[in-house]
């Protein structure tokens, strides 16, 4: 038998052996998913999601399949997998996590939960005993690691490939598994899944910016369960997927430079996650947008003297949301670092439909204020950012006005959902969890919903009847 790369190998026995997870690891799981349910159900209010929800082809049925929360859809694991995925994307408001790449790891939960949620009826429906929701938090925290260690060290994003990849290869190898996929036959799925590349970055820049970047993820997390199907029935892998010579990963996109994995895999990176709890918007943005919400009482009766704006930040984020000029739809507002903060100076708050065109079409300040910003690299927030023991998004805000006087400077290192601020961070992530499903559900629901994520009921509850919670709409 041919020997696999050694990426490839490392991945597959990950999520083939048996592993254990710290507490701490477990509880950041349950908050991951109890924050992506939240985002899911808070997308529900945009039509321009929601247009792309149900199956494929209009009118196809598939009794007993996966369901999409908050929806009376049931469909393929694939196709679930694709509703799940861009429902919990759609607003940029879930999880981050950001290093050489960046991406979203709960991305994967559109994966995990189809999966999951497939294969607790199929296995209710044929005597056996279903899938509890530990699984799906086992599987959570192993696909976190895999996207994570990932970025760490291997930058798509300097190739113009999109961080969804990395999606793509995690939601491969834990469905793989979760279908009790061997060793050998996640090998397989995982190999295909590298030779599948990834998407252009296209549409997440100027002028291109749109709304495929809201449904990237999905897209990947759902042909991740469809490798893992085809592996199950063993279709075949590509040992050197990565590595051989030409036509391999490794030459056609990195100039021939190894993929690496930089440390072993175990619970780092569920245990770091970054949460987006105040701010839908790109994450190295948040602090700015919290700069700019403490600034905005200096501010909001100046705003016709100001002079200029100067935003310090990390050179990511000078590389990838400093815009200026047009801004032509909510996925390009979202991305632009002064259109955060200018919002932020004006309003002392920053919610999802101020990215509409309607709003911003009435707001003519905020375009005012950005042409007023200017965008600096500041070299200590950009090592502090690359620091794995500090690992700080940091930003800071400077408004100088026409008579030379000026705010103070504000700067904050770490946002709200860091691991530096996490005592401060749950308690707002459940309050975040209790307004976006007011979408939905009625308030009464609502609580009971939080309340079923708590450490003692979540992990026991059996898959499907987790899903059934989420589909019952109104009071209990």
């Amino acid at each position: 038998m041919q020997v696999f790369d050694e990426v490839i190998e490392e991945i597959a026995a990950y999520v083939t052996e048996e592993q254990q997870f710290s507490e701490e690891a477990y509880r950041n799981a349950r908050y991951v998913l109890l924050d992506s349910v939240g985002c899911a159900i808070l997308a529900q209010k945009y039509p321009e999601c929601t247009k792309h929800l149900g199956p494929i082809v209009p009118g196809i049925q598939t009794p007993n399949g996966a369901r999409v929360p908050g929806t009376s859809y049931e469909l393929d694991p694939v196709q679930a997998a694709f509703n799940i995925g861009l429902l919990i994307r759609w607003l940029d408001y879930n999880d981050t996590w950001l290093a050489e790449e960046w991406g979203h790891p709960s991305d994967n939960l559109g994966g995990i939960l189809a999966l999951a949620d497939y294969l607790s009826r199929k296995r209710l429906s044929e005597g056996k005993d279903p899938l509890t929701m530990k699984e799906v938090l086992y599987r959570s925290i192993q696909a976190h690691e895999i996207q994570g260690i990932l970025a760490l060290s291997n930058s798509m994003n300097r190739q113009g490939i999109d961080h969804v990849l990395f999606v793509k290869i995690a939601t491969t190898a834990v469905a793989a598994a979760m279908l009790d996929g061997t060793k050998q036959q996640v090998m397989n799925a995982v190999s295909n899944a590298w030779i599948d590349n990834g998407s252009l970055r296209t549409y997440r820049h100027f002028p291109n910016t749109g709304s495929r970047k809201s449904w990237a993820a999905g897209d990947a997390t759902s042909r991740g369960v469809r490798l893992a199907l085809m592996a199950v029935k063993d279709e075949m892998g590509y040992p050197t997927a990565l590595s051989a010579k030409t036509w391999g990963f490794q030459d056609v996109m990195l100039g021939g430079k190894d993929l690496t994995l930089s440390r072993k895999m175990k619970d780092y990176v569920m245990e770091n996650v970054l949460f987006k709890i105040s701010f839908p918007a790109e994450f190295h943005a948040q602090t700015a947008a919290e700069c700019a919400i403490l600034l905005h009482e200096q501010v909001k009766e100046r705003v016709g003297e100001v002079q200029e704006i100067v935003i310090e930040t990390q050179e990511s984020a000078k590389r990838i949301i400093d815009k200026t000029g047009e801004l032509n739809n909510p996925a390009d507002r979202d991305h632009c670092i002064q259109y955060i903060t200018a919002v932020g100076l004006l309003l002392g708050k920053l919610e999802a439909d101020h990215y509409e065109d309607d709003f911003a079409l009435a707001n003519p300040e905020i375009d005012q204020l950005r042409e007023k910003m200017k965008v600096v690299e500041y070299a200590d927030y950009t090592e502090e950012y690359l620091d794995p023991d500090k690992r700080s998004i940091a930003n800071a805000v400077t408004v100088h006005f026409n008579d030379g006087s000026k705010t103070e400077r504000v700067e904050i290192r770490y946002p709200i959902g860091h691991r530096e601020r996490r005592r401060e961070g749950y308690p707002l992530l459940e309050a975040k969890f209790l307004k976006n499903m007011e979408v939905r559900y009625t308030k009464k629901r609502t609580e009971h919903l939080l309340n079923l994520h708590n450490e003692e009921k979540l992990p026991d509850k059996e898959v499907h009847a987790y899903f059934k919670e989420l589909v019952e709409q109104g009071g209990l």
